[in-house]
């Protein structure tokens, strides 16, 4: 039977391109993000219980590797690294998220923000309190009580994370990533080098910051996939 002149065409299904941003979850985002923060989480409590906390041992072979000087030029990047993962750490992704809103993408700024900032209060400053680990001896820089985790790790993490699922397609996300894991190991070794940390609170930082952008990233989805869509059609402000 052939179509009236008169009715309407079908509708074609609203798909996204292939490159669209920002990115889609993962299947198993959430499942991921969960067991990641339960693994440091476990690594928190593993160290609080026992005469002797876990990993103390390969902690103490690290902390005895990190023998510098004060005065050499190893410490003075380490330092500038302390400075990044410090306060500047977190009007980072503040400025991320501004920049986001501007150009319409309240959506992606939402995410960052919870991402990026709002996690660190719920979730470095609970297992700080939980774990209540001391520093290591003499530390070179200014910190405060408790040394698990590594929340400057976490912060490099989340930064590094965040802004490649708003900011980067995937061909581009692939030099971030290089990028972004390189910049996170050195903030790690930055945290032992200046005896600010452990070796395990860095790697239970490092951990807590991905299983914390896997969670949001999973409830965002349906938000980020508005965004997508009118990203792809050129209609963010409507």
């Amino acid at each position: 039977m052939s179509r009236p002149s008169d009715a309407p065409l079908p509708r074609a299904p609203r798909t996204l391109p292939a490159h669209h941003l920002p990115s889609a979850p993962p299947r198993h985002a959430l499942a991921a993000g969960i067991a990641l923060l339960a693994l440091s989480l476990l690594i928190g409590l593993l160290i609080r219980v026992g005469d002797r906390p876990f990993l103390q041992g390969l902690d103490d072979r690290w902390a005895a590797a990190m023998d510098g000087s004060r005065a050499d030029a190893a410490t003075g990047f380490a330092t500038v690294l302390d400075r990044l993962g410090g306060p500047i750490g977190v009007i980072i992704p503040l400025i991320l998220g501004g920049c986001l809103c501007i150009y319409g993408r309240w959506r992606s700024a939402l995410y960052v923000c919870a991402a990026a900032v709002l996690s660190s209060v719920f979730v470095v400053l609970p297992l700080k309190h939980l774990v209540d680990r001391p520093r290591p001896p003499h530390p070179w820089v200014l910190v405060n009580d408790g040394s698990f985790p590594s929340g400057q790790v976490f912060s490099a993490v989340t930064l590094m994370l965040a802004a490649a699922i708003v900011l980067f397609p995937p061909r581009a996300r692939r030099w971030w990533w290089l990028f972004g894991a390189a910049y996170v190991v050195a903030m790690m070794w930055s945290r032992t080098w200046l005896h600010a940390q452990w070796l395990s609170d860095t790697l239970a930082g490092a951990l807590a910051g991905a299983g914390t952008c896997l969670v949001p990233w999973r409830a965002f989805a349906p938000l980020l996939k508005t965004e997508a869509e009118r990203t792809a059609s050129n209609s963010l402000w409507l």
